[in-house]
């Protein structure tokens, strides 16, 4: 996976993956913090904002969506990593 932080572009192998601003913040924020462990709450609030107002569940949502655009199997992932719970982090 690259990632381009200027341009807000990431690619895959070579193909061009479109993502929403927050799927973005997501990938970048783990990308940046490899093997780190986010909760949903500290998810939430850093890419969401500490006065986000909703459903904490959205996190999960996104995950799913990014999880559909960045991984060959979803199901299986390899990047995006679920530590059962605690929250969720990059693969080192």
């Amino acid at each position: 996976i690259t990632i381009n932080i200027g341009t807000r572009n990431v690619d895959i192998a070579g193909n061009h993956v479109n993502l929403t601003v927050k799927e973005f913040d997501l990938l970048n924020l783990f990308m940046s913090n490899v093997g780190k462990v986010y909760s949903r709450d500290a998810l939430l609030e850093t890419i969401w904002g500490a006065d986000y107002i909703g459903d904490f569940r959205t996190v999960d949502v996104h995950i799913r969506r990014l999880r559909e655009k960045i991984e060959a199997d979803p199901a299986n992932p390899q990047y995006i990593m679920t530590k059962w719970g605690v929250g969720y982090y990059f693969a080192e």
